[in-house]
């Protein structure tokens, strides 16, 4: 399959063994993920490094193939974007990060994990994608870069890099901060889909440009607001979250009366006779289900 997609013409044009090994690394990490350590003890135990001919290929050649990749990777972008990316079409781009182990690396900083590894270093890496997910380029940023920093190197490289004169960028709320789509709207060529913020919508509501009442016969409307000039803001209601929303809020509630049960329970014993923890009990209490 990697040969059917060319992905050996991705790496590098001209076959060499450094291509072979990355090609074995990219192979072995759908097949079954490990470190190079373990990819390496892995060719001798399968037909995967005589078919990549890669035999006898060890750690440091796998490390060693790494450095001869990295400064390749804008042209195996470049290619990735003739492939999936066209004039007009719609580029979706969101970020992870993974915590880091070790201290040589200059991009780990401390930073919001979303591994939940709070208190570890951590790296912060921005994917573009085509609309089908194929992934087109990545970027790695520092740890403690936030998502809305890193939009605009993304859209120098979508018209730089890729030359592409007319693209729909597609981003999460997290993305979509004034400055960032202010800058979106000034690129020429450039259109955007992304998410108001919850506050966003409940000022949209407040100025009468939402009308809930809508959705009781239409599940989608196009508004306008003085507030986004020159946007077009689609509004829908989404029952999945409505379900889950409904769900969440009598969970909690449960989880509050049972509290509150127990707290009746050790007043009713005397075992908590103080109105003033009574009170601040109950105000925690309350406080979880709101």
């Amino acid at each position: 399959m990697a040969r059917r997609l060319e992905l050996p013409r991705l790496l590098e044009r001209s076959p060499s063994r450094e291509r072979d090994l990355c090609l074995a690394m990219v192979v072995r990490r759908l097949l079954s993920p490990g470190s190079k350590l373990a990819t390496a003890r892995s060719f001798g135990r399968s037909t995967l490094a005589q078919e990549l001919s890669v035999q006898g290929a060890s750690e440091d050649d796998l490390y060693s193939a790494l450095d001869w990749l990295a400064p390749r990777q804008e042209k195996i972008e470049a290619r990735l974007a003739r492939r999936h990316l066209g004039g007009g079409d719609h580029v979706l781009y969101d970020l992870s990060s993974s915590y880091f182990e070790g201290r040589h690396c200059p991009l780990a900083t401390r930073g919001y994990s979303r591994d939940g590894k709070r208190g570890t270093l951590q790296i912060t890496y921005g994917l573009l994608t085509d609309a089908a997910g194929r992934p087109v380029a990545v970027e790695v940023f520092a740890g403690n870069v936030h998502d809305h920093e890193t939009l605009r190197s993304q859209l120098t490289k979508l018209r730089e890099r890729f030359g592409l004169a007319r693209v729909v960028v597609v981003a999460d709320r997290g993305m979509a901060t004034r400055a960032n789509v202010e800058a979106l709207a000034a690129s020429e060529g450039t259109g955007f889909i992304t998410a108001l913020s919850a506050p966003q919508v409940k000022r949209l509501a407040r100025a009468g440009s939402v009308q809930p009442t809508l959705f009781d016969e239409q599940n989608l409307a196009e508004v306008e607001s003085p507030d986004f000039p020159g946007e077009r803001l689609v509004v829908c209601r989404n029952p999945l979250v409505a379900e889950e929303r409904r769900r969440k809020r009598e969970d909690l509630l449960r989880a509050t009366e049972a509290e509150l049960a127990q707290i009746s329970a050790r007043v009713g014993a005397r075992r908590l006779v103080d109105a003033g923890r009574s009170g601040w009990r109950s105000g925690r209490s309350s406080s979880a289900s709101a």
